[in-house]
């Protein structure tokens, strides 16, 4: 998309004017009016393009950069993440897991259980990746124990989402650290001091009271019920090993990246590079579903022809998640092309509030402006880099900052996040209960992520 030859001439003003209705037809078309999600999704964001002035010669190209960008990141995960779901669901193997922790933790304690798991998987693996790998487990959670699935997703989905926004090596806290000059061990370091409580507060015991106020029945999206599965399921052992694969593969390419970058290990070397592509994320459960495949297909002896009728009926589901998903992006990406959010932000920055006030502020309007959670937190870090490098501040105390701007990038994802929709879909809610669940839940992430910053500020 090219872009540098325009410069929008809206004010402020007339710029959120034009986002707040955008956002306001959207939700009218899919609540009331019942037009599907991706059809309104793009006509909305046809519309918003239009209105904001982006020249109609570059309209296509900003609309499909912004589609293209979010199913680049979305597709292949969520294509194989069904793909080892569904092989996990069949097998037997998730309900074999199922059993094994329900009888280590007790049932009481199981979305206790998912959520801690999924605090683990958190730490390096992206969060629609872990959210897709963590779905057959909670799902075969929810059917055996009853009750709502947002007892059991929530904690997950939100420990997922804590962790990719506040913790290295994820993009955002990494690129915010980076531009404010935050040492990344302490980030490390109070990062998971920050997001563990977080999580426990908003995601496990929010997850708790809503689950039991808005009940939703089991999705059937990864696989029907127990009558798919195999009668003699794989060992529990075997289900958490395929599990730790992709994990083990992601962590060792964040390993080598964070030693290469530190130069100590020479990024010269041949194996370098293939060990980083073999461990990135879409590579990394690419190698798993095909190791699961002939773990839990071929060698229980199931003929190929078996595993792939198995992996193919994984991929019919989930293609309204990934087009609705990638249209969110699109809505998103408009938004972002039209300035909507520079403009916001810029106008912010001029309000003389103390810096972590208005690191939190500055990313938060970011984020509720265009949607990426990964942009606001790296653009809200670009604003306030003048401010923190003009000031007096010590290294605790730029921690801290860059944590309020994680808090910020987090709040309140709505229908403009990719997020919200990859959220929603999975647990098929409508737009009203998502805005009721998720979007709550991601804002009480991020003020209390801000709260327990600015402790940290007040007394380092």
């Amino acid at each position: 998309m090219n872009t540098d030859e325009w410069t929008q001439t809206l004010g402020v003003g007339p710029l959120l004017g034009i986002a707040a209705g955008a956002i306001a037809v959207l939700l009218v078309l899919i609540i009331t009016l019942r037009v599907h999600a991706f059809l309104a999704l793009v006509v909305v964001s046809i519309a918003t393009a239009f209105a904001t002035g982006i020249p109609a010669g570059q309209i296509l190209d900003t609309l499909t950069e912004g589609f293209g960008s979010t199913l680049a990141s979305v597709a292949l995960l969520v294509g194989f993440g069904a793909m080892l779901g569904r092989l996990l669901e069949v097998s037997g193997g998730a309900q074999s897991l199922t059993d094994a922790m329900i009888r280590r933790f007790g049932e009481r304690r199981a979305p206790l259980a998912l959520g801690i798991a999924s605090l683990l998987f958190g730490f390096p693996i992206f969060f629609d990746a872990g959210l897709v790998v963590m779905l057959p487990i909670v799902f075969s959670v929810a059917r055996r124990l009853g009750g709502s699935v947002l007892l059991y997703g929530l904690p997950a989905a939100g420990a997922f989402s804590v962790m990719h926004i506040y913790v290295p090596p994820h993009p955002g806290p990494v690129a915010a650290s980076t531009l404010l000059g935050a040492d990344i061990g302490l980030v490390i370091a109070f990062a998971v001091l920050i997001a563990v409580p977080t999580w426990y507060l908003t995601s496990y015991l929010y997850g708790m009271w809503i689950g039991k106020r808005i009940v939703l029945p089991v999705p059937d999206i990864l696989g029907d019920t127990e009558a798919d599965q195999d009668e003699q399921p794989p060992a529990p052992s075997t289900v958490i090993g395929l599990l730790l694969l992709p994990l083990v593969l992601i962590f060792a390419n964040t390993g080598l990246s964070t030693a290469g970058d530190a130069g100590w290990i020479s990024t010269d070397a041949g194996w370098y590079d293939v060990v980083l592509t073999l461990g990135s994320t879409p590579i990394a459960l690419l190698i798993t579903v095909f190791v699961a495949s002939y773990v839990l297909g071929t060698r229980r002896g199931k003929g190929m022809a078996v595993v792939e009728r198995v992996l193919d009926s994984a991929l019919g589901p989930v293609c309204a998640i990934i087009l609705i998903t990638g249209a969110g992006g699109m809505f998103g990406g408009v938004l972002q092309a039209s300035g909507i959010g520079d403009a916001l932000a810029e106008s912010l920055s001029d309000l003389g509030l103390p810096v972590i006030v208005a690191a939190y502020v500055i990313a938060t309007a970011l984020r509720i402006a265009q949607g990426s959670a990964t942009v606001a937190l790296t653009t809200a870090a670009v604003l306030v880099q003048p401010l923190v490098a003009d000031g007096a501040f010590n290294s605790v105390e730029v921690v801290a900052i860059v944590l309020a701007l994680a808090a910020g990038s987090v709040t309140a994802g709505h229908v403009n996040d990719s997020g919200f929709w990859l959220v929603g879909r999975f647990f098929q809610m409508d737009v009203k209960t998502t805005l009721k669940t998720w979007t709550v839940m991601q804002t009480t992430i991020g003020l209390v992520g801000f709260g327990l910053s600015s402790v940290l500020y007040l007394v380092a």
